[in-house]
């Protein structure tokens, strides 16, 4: 059984920096993207950033330049970090982990991350 587990969210102050991280386990060697959504009140869940198992990033335009996704495989844990800088009042919203490989898709808990003065 997957299980993702995510941790770094917080309050922060427009221009700041957050770190978000992943920590998969129970997971099998092939081919798979982990990432993270965020759902802003009133909004839809929107992709923020991805990563493959390849090493290929993408992400939304509203945060290229400012997050960086990138991961980590030691101690066969497949943990993925989002470096978050010059964060933005629009940034604020719940922050959601996810795996997603061989057709099966398995989400973290939400992490808050609210910026404001």
């Amino acid at each position: 059984q997957v299980q993702l587990v995510t941790s770094g969210g917080g309050l922060v102050q427009p221009g700041g920096s957050l770190r978000l991280s992943c920590a998969a386990s129970g997971t099998s060697f092939g081919i798979y993207a982990m990432g993270w959504y965020r759902q802003a009140p009133g909004k839809q869940r929107e992709l923020v950033a991805s990563i493959t198992s390849g090493g290929s990033t993408n992400y939304a335009d509203s945060v290229k330049g400012r997050f960086t996704i990138s991961g980590d495989r030691d101690n066969a844990k497949n943990t993925v970090y989002l470096q978050m800088n010059d964060l933005k009042p629009e940034d604020t919203g719940v922050y959601y982990c996810y795996r997603g490989s061989g057709g099966s898709v398995y989400w973290g808990q939400g992490t808050q991350v609210t910026v404001s003065s």
